[in-house]
């Protein structure tokens, strides 16, 4: 055969040009993800109270979640986001600071937070802690000096209302019983603002010196190698120091679910976020995320859009907002299915080009999930919380996952006021009192989608006495189904709600797509359905999702009948198409 040597060359050299030009647009397309590890990361929420106690107090402490590190390892999170652990009264369970460097006597010391930090870090986990700079205790040694007189040095740390001028316009207070947001104070004859409990005061944002307190505290905490700050209602912070007047119609068009759009646009919020950006954030590779109460999708990029170099990301209050019954303290009715898909779908496309979102469906404020988004009878209870552990960790977004979650615990469901612990169902009990409204009615509403202690009752270690959790009296009612739900027995299970946790976090890990993936939502208007793609460098997975009770069918036009199962919660995919009750599989196509 003979070879014509410039053909070969010139057909080498087009081939070459190909090679390099195919390679060039591959590294264009991977180029345009902009990764960071705080993306990429699955993080694993810890109420320490709950946790583990090592001490037999029926508190979990520092020392608890120490020895616990190899089990949260293994659950393949990355990061772990404590619950507040400063010094504190305990008014709100840790979210009333009295000391912003020190440890709460009941979690332990500063030596076991340095050796937990440590033990994280040796293992591969960062540490994420709560900031709550919106208030803080009346015990605060600010607020000790701010009440003694209208000219201490620290009275402008907070917000004060001279009695003389009447009293002031109307704030709501969310966790008082007569609904106000105001105090009043003899010692000086003045009102103070308090979003929350009396016991929390809000700080004075408006007041330089008191950010600069606040950004010299977090630096610490940043020297001290913490990875970032979770932010509790970080919106909250500017205020109007004017405080006109809000009308109920007002309040009514600017509030979204319970929390005031009102309160969480002050004039200069995103002023005070960009300076801390300047001041403590932007000197670190540290996550940081803004609990979004008032954040709304019109809203959200003002926070994250990295162009304006304020936060990481936020997270919203819509989706856990669905399915309340107005006029009730969460009191929940049936959820659209098909709203939940349209909430979700919508808060994507807000971090299609900039930003970054989150996602979760359980935390210390909620229920929890399994009880809220799946069924929690015994036949239900296993395979809906593998669906809702495959729905969070198939979406755009950081996923933030709730302890205890990944063994399917369920809401206390308590049935006497007495058995609460927490700070707003015993003020909305009373409010209920008071106005002589059905106390038994609210019990009841507080099983399912109400009280916050459904997702504070201690972790479920084992079958004995207390779970596993504590050796004493725990502080609140260990769940009595932990004889049979419980971490130890899962273990020993591959087919357990813990095994599925962990083969789903592998496999996110492993698959980009499910990541930085585009979301595209399919068959919209399915009552039962949820079903969506992700794509990533022309590779396409499907996530197929059966919400109800009921076997159900997915309208998406894909033959699955040649596509891979990446993952099935049943263990095995019907061959009719159908989708079991609560059904979950991911499909490569």
């Amino acid at each position: 055969m003979k070879l014509h040597f410039p053909k070969c060359i010139a057909l080498a050299s087009l081939c070459l040009g190909l090679l390099l030009t195919n390679s060039t647009t591959a590294q264009e397309n991977k180029s345009t993800i902009d990764r960071k590890w705080w993306k990429e990361a699955v993080v694993y929420q810890i109420y320490p109270r709950s946790f583990k106690d090592t001490d037999g107090d029926g508190v979990g402490d520092l020392k608890g979640i120490i020895q616990k590190l190899d089990y949260i390892k293994s659950l393949g999170v990355d990061v772990v986001w404590l619950n507040p652990i400063y010094g504190s009264p305990n008014a709100d369970n840790g979210y009333d600071i009295s000391d912003y460097k020190a440890i709460m006597k009941e979690f332990g010391t500063m030596e076991d937070f340095d050796a937990l930090l440590k033990g994280m870090h040796e293992r591969g986990l960062k540490l994420v802690m709560d900031l709550v700079v919106n208030h803080s205790s009346d015990e605060h040694q600010w607020f000790q000096e701010s009440r003694k007189s209208r000219d201490n040095p620290y009275r402008d740390y907070y917000h004060w209302w001279p009695a003389e001028k009447g009293k002031p316009a109307f704030r709501p207070g969310s966790f008082e019983a007569d609904g106000s947001g105001w105090r009043y104070d003899k010692q000086t004859d003045s009102y103070y603002l308090h979003y929350f409990n009396f016991k929390q005061p809000d700080l004075n944002w408006e007041n330089p010196k008191l950010r600069q307190e606040i950004y010299s505290m977090m630096n610490w905490w940043f020297q001290k190698g913490i990875d970032g700050f979770r932010m509790d209602v970080i919106p909250f912070i500017s205020k109007d120091t004017t405080f006109p007047v809000i009308t109920q119609e007002e309040l009514n068009k600017n509030y979204h679910g319970s929390w005031g759009v009102y309160m969480a646009s002050g004039p200069h919020l995103h002023d005070y976020l960009q300076e801390m950006n300047r001041e403590v954030l932007s000197k670190y590779d540290c996550m940081s995320l803004a609990e979004g109460a008032g954040m709304l999708t019109s809203t959200a990029l003002n926070f994250v859009d990295e162009d304006r170099k304020e936060l990481n990301m936020g997270y919203h209050f819509e989706g856990t907002d669905l399915g309340y019954v107005p006029g009730y303290f969460k009191k929940m009715g049936p959820y659209s299915l098909v709203k939940f898909k349209k909430i979700y779908s919508d808060w994507d496309k807000v971090y299609e080009k900039k930003g970054w979102g989150t996602i979760y469906l359980g935390n210390h404020d909620q229920p929890r999930m399994t009880s809220r988004w799946g069924n929690d009878v015994p036949e239900f209870r296993a395979v809906s919380s593998k669906l809702l552990t495959t729905f969070l960790l198939s979406m755009r977004g950081t996923p933030y996952y709730y302890n205890g979650d990944e063994i399917g615990m369920v809401n206390a469901k308590f049935n006497r006021i007495e058995d609460y612990r927490d700070i707003e169902t015993l003020a909305e009990y009373e409010k209920v009192k008071i106005a002589g409204g059905n106390l038994k009615e609210f019990i009841e509403n507080q099983k399912t989608g109400g009280a916050r202690d459904n997702g504070r009752t201690p972790f479920q270690w084992n079958s004995s006495k207390n779970g596993g959790f504590t050796t004493g009296t725990p502080w609140l009612k260990v769940n009595d189904n932990h004889v049979n739900l419980n971490a130890e027995a899962q273990e020993k299970d591959p087919n357990s709600v813990l095994n599925y946790f962990r083969k789903m976090t592998k496999l996110r890990k492993t698959n980009p797509i499910l990541i930085y993936g585009k979301y595209s939502l399919l068959d919209k208007d399915n009552p039962n359905i949820y079903a969506y793609t992700r794509e990533l460098d022309g590779k396409k997975v499907l996530v197929l999702l059966n919400f109800s009770a009921k076997n159900a069918k997915a309208n998406t036009g894909f033959n699955i009948k040649k596509a891979k199962v990446l993952i099935d919660n049943y263990g095995s995919v019907a061959k009719d198409g159908f989708l079991r009750p609560y059904e979950a599989v991911i499909y490569q196509l």
